[in-house]
């Protein structure tokens, strides 16, 4: 064999290692979660004039069947004329859905968790320009024998004010699908359980369905008083 022909078959083989492994070094369930969403969204407090402050959540994420890990963008938006200056998002977890981690945030103490919450992060940002967005990778698990639900408001640094408001929204699926290797999810659609004979979701908490976060959160949402959303906080154990 002649040393140009080993060398071209030597380098083909180089780069059909390195192909794959590069196919094999991304991690399942971040792939395309499909176009970002505000579903869920509502404006709670007066904004400052010029400032629009949104949020987006994927359309779709996948379950690991397994490990229950999944994965979700959370991004928050400035849809305004003028800097919003300094402001926070909330990543915050319900029911199922437990927030794991959020990349460059910092936990939220669990006396300081909303009523009926199980999880959240806090997001400080500094200033978002005019048109700016801010995305942040989210970490969490999914119990698919449970309803999940995830909420993003957007506040003032100190917390006083709510200026946006996105859920909480739930993840789920209608067909569940225990023998696979994962599960998709859809955004605003309520899981159904993957346990056998699971007719009905568990209910956690009081009057689950009728509280969008809690006490503390439909008070919110009514009133747009400020403050509200943290005045009823779980009772430290």
């Amino acid at each position: 064999m002649s040393s140009r022909r080993a060398t071209t078959i030597a380098g083909s083989l180089v780069m059909a290692s390195f192909s794959a492994m590069l196919i094999l070094s991304f991690p399942a369930g971040a792939d395309d979660q499909g176009p970002g969403s505000g579903k869920g969204g509502k404006s709670v407090d007066e904004a400052p004039a010029g400032v629009k402050t949104t949020t987006l959540l994927p359309e779709r994420i996948s379950v690991d069947n397994s490990s229950k890990k999944t994965a979700i963008t959370a991004t928050v938006k400035n849809e305004g004329t003028k800097d919003s200056g300094q402001i926070r998002l909330l990543v915050v977890g319900f029911d199922g859905l437990t927030v794991k981690s959020v990349q460059g945030c910092s936990a939220i103490a669990e006396k300081d968790l909303p009523e009926g919450s199980n999880s959240g992060f806090s997001c400080p940002i500094d200033n978002l320009a005019a048109g700016a967005s801010n995305s942040y990778a989210v970490d969490a698990t999914f119990d698919l024998s449970k309803t999940g639900k995830i909420c993003l408001p957007v506040q003032t640094s100190d917390g006083k004010k709510t200026f946006w408001q996105q859920g909480p929204v739930p993840f789920g699926t209608t067909n569940p699908s225990p023998n696979a290797p994962a599960t998709p999810l859809l955004l605003g659609t309520d899981n159904t359980p993957v346990a056998p004979g699971g007719d009905e979701l568990p209910k956690t908490g009081v009057g689950r369905d009728l509280l969008p976060l809690g006490a503390a959160g439909a008070t919110l949402i009514a009133a747009g008083t400020a403050g509200v959303w943290w005045s009823r906080r779980r009772p430290v154990s």
